[in-house]
């Protein structure tokens, strides 16, 4: 059971350190069944050892040039609230709601992994290419741009989700920062891991002292992930990303049906 956990712990890690997402996703199920941690509990500490981890993976990626500091403060900052009222949202919503909401959001996490990747136009978010490329990413990065606009909108709703069924949400936040501010895909994970790591403490903020936390097995899976993630942040330009995501979601998939069938049917 240990060896199990520990192994969930360096999955978890890893798969944040390659993709700034999907860290949520494994740690309540590892904490729920290979722990026997009471599920809101259980929410409560992974959006903690997600927060702790996505902070060291985040820094690392700082240090590289790879966060949108604009971005990030922008999306953070809207996300961070809507974290927080999640959360407390979450004190008062049945277990069984919150674990079938989890269930549907990994099921969407997989299907995102495996459909095609189809690019949008920025005009689409309200950003227009005055001049070029550099010119619309330029408009992105005014405060008060659409295409801002969209960015603390999308931020409040992912927050709010975060914070009511745990999962850090980069699996959104990770096409959202392509999609809305045009910046590359290694920016959008480092990005995204910055977002992740605030929205994360801001959730966990919100259950202390709702629900009880177990510090000693936190710290432990916290120190394994964070292993984890710098594995995962080292081998991340190594790896067969289209293979990898699809191995992954087809793990989702099966995870979800058994939280399903477990905890909620």
């Amino acid at each position: 059971m240990i060896f199990t956990a520990i192994l969930a712990g360096l999955v978890t890690g890893s798969v944040l350190g390659l993709f700034g997402s999907g860290g949520s996703i494994i740690a309540l199920p590892a904490l729920m069944y290979l722990l026997d941690v009471e599920p809101k509990s259980a929410i409560a500490m992974s959006l903690g050892v997600v927060a702790v981890t996505a902070t060291v993976s985040g820094l690392d990626n700082w240090r590289r040039g790879l966060v949108d500091v604009r971005v990030a403060a922008v999306f953070g900052l809207f996300g961070v609230a809507g974290t927080f009222a999640g959360a407390r949202l979450g004190l008062l919503t049945p277990v069984a709601i919150q674990l079938g909401l989890f269930a549907l959001v990994m099921y969407a996490a997989a299907w995102r992994m495996l459909r095609p990747a189809v690019a949008k136009p920025m005009q689409a978010w309200g950003v227009q290419p005055v001049g070029g490329g550099a010119a619309a990413l330029g408009a992105c990065h005014d405060f008060f741009s659409p295409c801002m606009g969209h960015i603390a909108l999308h931020g409040i709703g992912v927050g709010v989700l975060t914070g009511l069924v745990g999962v850090g949400g980069g699996f959104l936040i990770v096409p959202a920062l392509v999609l809305l501010s045009g910046i590359p895909m290694k920016t959008a994970v480092g990005t995204s891991l910055a977002i992740v790591a605030a929205k994360s403490y801001a959730g966990f903020i919100g259950y202390m002292g709702g629900v009880p936390i177990d510090w000693s097995v936190m710290a432990g899976f916290t120190s394994v992930t964070v292993v984890g993630s710098i594995i995962g942040a080292r081998f991340s330009s190594r790896i067969s990303q289209d293979m990898l995501k699809k191995a992954f979601a087809w793990f989702l998939v099966v995870v979800a049906t058994y939280i399903l069938f477990k905890s909620v049917l």
